[in-house]
């Protein structure tokens, strides 16, 4: 597809350094209405953000992996953090509830902790403020993992487990404040690899279909997306409530009540890989990536706190199917994740 007689790649990557404004650069696409994204912001960072008060190592990556494959971590001895967050099922459990303790099913759907480093505060509700906080949260669940007071000494007691702490935190006891310090720094290297998107980004003119092409334009425009999936990971890391149908779980509001808005809404997730994490929303009730897009269009329920850019947005089949091509074009390839021998 040309432009005034420019490819697409060679308008995304004009002026980058000066912050062009989508808009502007598609300018003749009859698909773009609003571009609240500039194409410096769809450009992936160097590195995750490490906070100071935990800084990485290479010990403690490595310690990190191990817990968070460790079912001792758990009162069945059954759930470990891998068990809900599959690094074969794009981080996730495939499910449309997640499964806790002794087989319970949980209230809401388990969430990707892919790229998660970039994403305070976190949980669905956004309870939890740093990625160390949230990973205390399934261990100390009596619905979840149900760690019992006993987990931290018997971790201690292992020999595998005792030098590898000794390593990671020098003169540090074995704690459950050093044990989620490990587990999040390990979290914060599951970060997507490069899409295809990305390299039509940087200059690959031949990386995505027109199609992909196509849908980024409504992505940006009509559909209205980018609004709130903004950004490398696509996300804003707000909270909406989007007019899903079950309005029994308060969401948001159940961490800061009294603010309308905040009614129902839960925190707009990352797009990146979306195309392998199926079914969708926190409580995984749309089954596909079509009808995520079909809930969007018009088939959201109207409420008092239903997001003001909830909006019927009349997509033809063509373009939703130029949606979907886009989404693709999010997926990267990434190497296969390497369970690691636990300590005995």
């Amino acid at each position: 597809m040309q432009n005034h007689g420019r490819s697409w790649a060679s308008l995304l990557v004009l002026s980058i350094s000066a912050l062009i404004p989508l808009k502007a650069a598609l300018s003749g696409s009859d698909n773009l209405q609003q571009a609240p994204m500039t194409l410096a912001d769809y450009r992936r960072p160097a590195a995750a953000p490490v906070p100071a008060s935990n800084p990485m190592t290479a010990e403690k990556i490595a310690l990190g992996q191990m817990l968070f494959f460790d079912p001792r971590l758990s009162g069945s001895g059954a759930i470990s953090c891998a068990t809900c967050h599959n690094p074969g099922l794009a981080w996730g459990d495939a499910l449309p509830k997640g499964i806790g303790h002794m087989g319970s099913t949980l209230r809401r759907r388990t969430p990707t902790i892919l790229n998660v480093a970039y994403g305070e505060p976190l949980f669905w509700d956004g309870r939890a403020g740093t990625l160390e906080e949230q990973a205390k949260g399934p261990m100390q669940s009596a619905a979840e993992m149900k760690m019992p007071p006993t987990a931290v000494e018997r971790l201690a007691a292992i020999p595998g487990y005792s030098s590898a702490f000794a390593r990671a935190f020098p003169s540090q006891p074995v704690t459950v404040d050093t044990i989620a310090a490990a587990i999040a720094t390990y979290e914060r290297t599951v970060v997507s690899g490069t899409a295809s998107f990305d390299r039509w980004v940087t200059g690959d003119e031949h990386a995505v279909s027109d199609a992909a092409k196509r849908g980024f334009a409504l992505f940006n425009g009509k559909a209205n997306c980018a609004v709130c999936h903004m950004g490398w990971r696509m996300t804003d890391d707000g909270f909406h409530d989007i007019g899903l149908l079950d309005a029994t779980d308060r969401g948001r509001a159940e961490v800061a009540p009294g603010i309308e808005q905040l009614e129902h809404a839960f925190k707009t997730p990352t797009l990146r890989n979306v195309n392998q994490r199926a079914p969708y929303m926190h409580d995984g009730s749309v089954a596909t990536l079509a009808a995520v897009i079909d809930h969007y269009d018009a088939g959201f329920v109207r409420r008092p706190s239903l997001d003001a850019e909830m909006r019927p947005l009349g997509l033809t089949a063509t373009e939703k199917t130029d949606l979907l091509a886009f989404l693709d074009a999010l997926t990267s390839a990434d190497a296969p994740v390497v369970v690691p021998t636990l300590p005995q």
